[in-house]
């Protein structure tokens, strides 16, 4: 324990906003168990430094994705983790939690255990290194003292390579509550309710609005040509916002574009179709209902190395989770607007489609705690647990 501070240190380290969201998360779990007594430092965004951390840098200096973003970046991320590091040990932390992005954060777990072995590292989100290169769970014992999985199946993957694991649940779920207000929604953009509101996830990274938005953007385009009433919403993370904006003057529908996440989950409540870039936003669009096609696609080298080493069949946690697809799935190659519009036009069409999707989605959740103890809770207790 910290005895200078008399409470305990936590140190918090996460790459992008779907682990800024995890932090979060943890953080006021937390302060609700320790009732206040407790020091969190690190690196976070908006929704982190809400919570109470001074980040110590921008997150916009790592959340960055694909060879054409990463490679004029690597000088300012490896800078990032020396920065990271020599706090550390300077510090000197009861307990260094690095969540998610493990192109980054396992570089700082790997550098931080040679430079002060004493220190433990837990891993919050493992990389999913079952869907490829099974190997690195290997090499992540090496420097992870204790990793918290988000899927029931991880434990028994890890376990098999030494590697202490907890299984907390997916906090994701916990975003149950916030998905309401969805008819206010619609009043408050003048979204009339004979139109159909279609839901564009065009994801977090700077890359992703690169690759894979112009795709969404012409699905978009080809649906309008014969569903008139159709009305769009773009939920826009910030860092992004700007760039997504100056893509929409010529957007082919009404189109509703927000920022922050009440107004994100009151449109998931709203909207009757979705259109998803894949990441953490599809198991939210998952808890809210909402029948969705998912795409993604990466720069062409990028997406030919990926090819040898992806050995899943599908990209979404809820697929994955079923052990069948249950999104539509159109990644790479297969990312167009020609593709994306047929698979959701279909969608619209058949209500038995649509309701196969959402009992598949509710099951799913379940599975990943749902309904059960918040898997925040359940971290945070694992993690008070490491500290005494």
């Amino acid at each position: 324990m910290n005895e200078q501070a008399n409470v305990p240190h936590v140190m918090m380290v996460v790459g992008e906003p779907s682990g800024d969201a995890l932090g979060s998360e943890l953080m006021a779990a937390l302060k609700v168990k320790t009732e206040g007594q407790i020091k969190m430092t690190g690196v976070g965004g908006p929704l982190m430094e809400a919570e109470g951390i001074v980040s110590l840098f921008p997150l916009s200096d790592t959340a960055v994705m694909g060879l054409r973003e990463v490679v004029p970046a690597i000088p300012r991320i490896l800078r990032r983790v020396r920065e990271v590091c020599d706090y550390a040990v300077e510090t000197k932390p009861d307990l260094v939690i690095l969540i998610d992005s493990p192109d980054f954060t396992d570089r700082i777990g790997k550098r931080l255990k040679k430079m002060a072995p004493e220190l433990t590292i837990v891993k919050y989100v493992a990389a999913q290194v079952w869907a490829s290169r099974p190997w690195r769970a290997k090499t992540m014992g090496a420097f992870v003292d204790h990793l918290m999985a988000l899927l029931p199946f991880e434990p028994q993957f890890f376990e098999q390579y030494g590697l202490t694991t907890t299984f907390v649940g997916h906090p994701v779920v916990e975003r149950a509550s916030q998905i309401k207000d969805g008819e206010a929604f619609r009043e408050r953009h003048n979204i009339r309710s004979d139109e159909i509101l279609l839901g564009v996830l065009p994801g977090s990274r700077s890359s992703e609005v690169r690759f894979v938005f112009p795709h969404l953007k012409e699905a978009v385009r080809k649906l309008a040509k014969t569903r008139p009433n159709l009305h769009t919403v773009i939920p826009a993370v910030h860092h992004v916002a700007e760039r997504i904006r100056s893509q929409t003057d010529d957007w082919p529908t009404p189109l509703t574009l927000i920022e922050g996440s009440k107004e994100k989950f009151e449109a998931f409540d709203a909207m009757d179709f979705a259109l998803a870039t894949s990441g953490t936003v599809t198991t939210e669009l998952a808890l809210a209902g909402v029948p969705t096609v998912v795409a993604y696609n990466v720069g062409k080298l990028t997406g030919l190395i990926a090819r040898f080493f992806i050995n899943i069949d599908d990209i979404t946690l809820i697929s994955i989770v079923q052990g069948k697809r249950i999104f539509p799935e159109f990644i790479l190659g297969d990312c167009t607007g020609e593709n994306l519009a047929e698979a959701m036009g279909k969608l619209m069409d058949d209500p038995d489609a649509q309701e196969r999707q959402k009992k598949e989605m509710a099951e799913a959740l379940v599975k990943m705690g749902l309904g059960q103890e918040s898997p925040s809770v359940r971290a945070a207790d694992t993690v008070l647990k490491l500290l005494a």
